[in-house]
């Protein structure tokens, strides 16, 4: 859901204090500004199903999980960047109030649009979190859901999940159906 860069560079002081006052949501990285696009239904839903099946099992576990509008700070210096689905266990973002900081996992739909972004540039920041120990790409055209969970050192294990599979969620101790993610997504082409 990225759209054109903004064509000024700002500080991330200067984009903490902008961004809250503009009609759409921004992402940030290295001074440049870039405005989010709406997504698809079929993407929405995605999202929406996801959160459903997580948020009763994360509600005990002293978790929280926010969708789409929350931001994430990567690190200090950049980018912040929206998840479509982020989950703190952290304490210290239990009250966050501006954005996220200590991840522990992050979930990304992926489109036309977004896939090599997702894939390379936000993965490429995503793995320098700490915290994070699980990114996991689900696709919006098909029943596909990728999975990578951190392993030893700087190595990250890939588990990929198709039509029947149960997706496991190790860092949360969760698991569900992969139907369950695509309940009621119509991959027809239609308005």
């Amino acid at each position: 859901m990225i759209a054109n860069p903004q064509p000024q560079k700002m500080s991330i002081e200067q984009y903490l204090d902008w961004e809250p006052l503009q009609d759409c949501r921004y992402e940030y990285v290295n001074g440049e500004v870039f405005a989010m696009t709406g997504g698809t239904i079929p993407h929405n839903d995605i999202v929406l199903n996801f959160y459903r099946a997580l948020y009763p099992h994360l509600r005990s576990r002293g978790c929280r999980i926010n969708v789409a509008d929350v931001k994430l700070q990567v690190s200090l210096e950049s980018p912040y960047y929206y998840p479509d689905v982020v989950v703190s266990c952290d304490a210290r973002d239990l009250n966050a109030r501006k954005f996220i900081q200590f991840p522990k996992l992050i979930i990304e739909v992926l489109s036309l649009g977004t896939e090599a972004k997702d894939r390379g540039e936000k993965f490429a920041f995503y793995r320098t979190i700490p915290n994070l120990q699980e990114y996991i790409l689900i696709e919006s055209e098909k029943i596909a859901v990728e999975s990578y969970r951190r392993g030893e050192g700087r190595m990250w294990l890939y588990y990929p999940y198709a039509i029947g599979d149960s997706i496991t969620i190790e860092s949360i101790g969760f698991s569900c159906a992969i139907d369950l993610i695509y309940e009621n997504v119509n991959f027809e082409k239609g308005v």
